[in-house]
């Protein structure tokens, strides 16, 4: 006998959330060579997160979901301060001291981070399929950031700063992560975004100061940045994250350096070479190994009885389907 395909079809919105996520970050890289000549990189970061805190605080309001569970602000201020105000000011400055490729060598230890203090602080398993596709997918991202150094302008300070932004993003998801057993997706990313902005707020001179003299394709651009890319990909990301581990979530945003390859080429008129398509193909094929479950093995005459119904992590309603962060590891 078979079995259900129930849990298969619940896994799908996740997947899609976090399929939108990816391609909403990737965009990003491209919006930021127009807004970052332009805005300091504190300035951005609070341009970007005040658009972003605009738009979910009215979503928040139209949805009536209000302030999240006391249980989930530890998560949320942590989260809110390491992952959207520390990793995106030091990740703008990273990116002007040292070439595009350097940064996202550096910056994707960040995934690898993840899984190790999920393992640690959140007692995740760490199957082999996972290890291994990230493994190649780094591989594949050392290979894209070799391919787009060039000739290489690496300073110090900003391959610290690209790696203090790596620690950031991997110490926000794991933080994140608890949050989201109490509140719901959009709580968490909202006010989240909310604290990024408090901690950004020194730079409110710099912004105002900068949008006066700045042209408005740079401003829609950091516009661009609050709304989709943070806004919605944060939401999207952290509706993923409740359904999986933190683990698979870091490995699945290996896509990213793949999809900057492909929309630079699209969007920007970059032909990429050979080597670049090679390491975007690892990328991605780290992703699918690192996203695929190992076959169970029983007698065909078996009957093998449906999946019970797991709580969902968001809500702490019961789910139909059974969920990776529900014990289906490999």
């Amino acid at each position: 006998m078979t079995h259900s395909p129930r849990p298969a079809r619940a896994q799908w919105p996740a997947l899609a959330a976090a399929g939108v996520t990816v391609v909403l970050w990737a965009s990003a890289f491209v919006s930021i060579r127009s807004a970052g000549d332009v805005y300091s990189p504190g300035a951005l970061a609070l341009g970007r997160l005040l658009a972003a805190s605009l738009a979910l605080g009215c979503v928040l309001l139209v949805r009536r979901e209000g302030l999240p569970p006391r249980a989930a602000w530890p998560g949320i201020a942590i989260s809110g301060l390491l992952w959207f105000g520390v990793y995106m000011v030091v990740l703008n400055w990273g990116e002007q001291e040292v070439d595009a490729g350097t940064a996202a060598m550096v910056v994707n230890i960040g995934p690898i981070l993840i899984a190790l203090l999920g393992a640690r602080l959140l007692g995740e398993a760490l199957p082999p399929r996972l290890l291994a596709g990230m493994a190649v997918s780094f591989a594949g991202a050392v290979t894209v950031g070799l391919s787009m150094s060039g000739e290489g302008s690496a300073s110090t300070l900003g391959v610290l700063l690209c790696l203090l932004a790596a620690v950031g993003y991997a110490g926000g998801v794991v933080s994140q992560k608890p949050a989201l057993a109490h509140a719901s997706a959009l709580q968490v990313t909202t006010f989240g975004c909310l604290v990024g902005a408090v901690a950004c707020l020194p730079f409110l001179g710099q912004l105002v100061s900068q949008a006066e003299r700045a042209p408005l394709s740079a401003t829609l651009n950091m516009l661009y940045l609050g709304v989709f890319p943070t806004a919605l990909a944060f939401t999207t990301w952290a509706y993923a994250l409740a359904r999986t581990t933190a683990g698979r979530m870091g490995a699945t945003t290996y896509a990213v350096p793949a999809l900057v390859v492909l929309m630079s080429w699209l969007a920007l008129d970059e032909v990429p070479a050979a080597l670049t398509l090679a390491g975007g193909a690892l990328c991605l094929a780290g992703v699918a190994v690192s996203r695929s479950r190992a076959r169970r093995s029983g007698p065909a005459d078996t009957p093998v009885a449906p999946d019970a119904p797991v709580a969902d992590t968001a809500t702490g309603a019961p789910d139909a389907g059974a969920t990776e962060a529900g014990g289906r590891q490999d």
